[in-house]
């Protein structure tokens, strides 16, 4: 098991905690919403150190990033194993022909 593992689990185990006591708990009983939005604070504050160019600050938000990307998966009911297995379907696939092959959405 790796560390994103066993954090991915630590936060499936919090989703019934107390918010009280847990930060994961009460991120996640605010809903999914606040777990997206959460989310993409995080990811700004990485591109923000990344362009500055702060290793160790940028080490630091990328930790959280990827705590609340578990999070928001969590409040989707969307499995880190899930998404290594997609990753996995994509492997040794150029991006530019598996972005090809995706399915048009229209953008109304």
């Amino acid at each position: 098991m790796s560390v994103l593992d066993d954090l991915a689990a630590t936060i499936q185990a919090r989703k019934s905690g107390d918010p009280d006591s847990s930060w994961t708990a009460k991120l996640l009983a605010k809903g999914p919403e606040k777990c997206a939005e959460k989310f993409g604070e995080e990811a700004i504050e990485a591109i923000i150190e990344a362009v500055k160019g702060d290793r160790a600050a940028l080490t630091r938000e990328a930790a959280d990033v990827l705590y609340h990307l578990l999070v928001m998966l969590a409040a989707r009911d969307v499995t880190l194993g899930a998404v290594l297995a997609e990753l996995e379907r994509r492997q040794g696939t150029s991006g530019i022909s598996e972005k090809a092959a995706r399915p048009i959405i229209s953008k109304k």
